[in-house]
C-alpha cells in the first residue's frame, strides 16, 4: 500500500555476498533480471543502488524477506531488515518486503533443467532469483 500507484520498481535479493537486482517496466508486468551488486561496504552498495534508481527512474524498492520454511524469521530476516533501516537512511523511496523463500531454489532449478554449466548459474542466480521475486509481487499486485 505505500508503493505509488504507477512507476518502476526495483526488486533486490540481498545475500551475504551479492545482491540481485530485477526491475519492472512502467506499467509493473514484466520483471526482468538487471544485474548484481558485488557487496563491499555499505556505503558502495548504496551508491550502486542510488545510481540504478537514477538511471532507470525507480520509484519503489521490493525487497525479498527469507522466511524460514515455516514461516518464522531467522537471522537471514533479521540481516535484510537491518540492510533496509540501512538503506533507508540515504535511499527516500518506499519499501516492500516479499516472501523470497524457495526463490533461489526455483532458479536453480530452471537453470539445471536448461543445462546451463555451474559456472554460468552461478553468475546468474541472483539477479534471475531478483526478478523471480519481483515478478511475483507484480502478479499479486495485479490482482489487488
Amino acid at each position: 500500500p505505500t508503493l505509488p500507484a504507477l512507476g518502476r520498481l526495483l526488486g533486490l535479493d540481498v545475500g551475504d555476498t551479492t545482491i540481485g537486482l530485477a526491475l519492472s517496466d512502467d506499467r509493473r508486468m514484466i520483471a526482468s533480471p538487471l544485474m548484481t551488486i558485488e557487496r563491499r561496504k555499505l556505503k558502495h552498495d548504496i551508491e550502486q543502488l542510488k545510481t540504478t534508481i537514477t538511471k532507470y527512474a525507480v520509484v519503489g524498492l521490493i525487497i525479498g524477506n527469507p522466511m524460514n520454511m515455516d514461516g518464522s524469521e531467522g537471522p537471514r530476516t533479521q540481516s535484510t531488515r537491518t540492510f533496509i533501516l540501512n538503506i533507508k537512511r540515504e535511499i527516500l523511496l518506499p519499501v516492500a518486503l516479499w516472501d523470497e523463500r524457495l526463490t533461489t531454489m526455483a532458479v536453480e532449478r530452471m537453470m539445471i533443467e536448461s543445462d546451463m554449466t555451474r559456472q554460468r548459474r552461478a553468475q546468474l542466480v541472483d539477479k534471475l532469483a531478483a526478478a523471480y521475486m519481483l515478478q511475483g509481487a507484480l502478479n499479486r499486485m495485479k490482482q489487488l
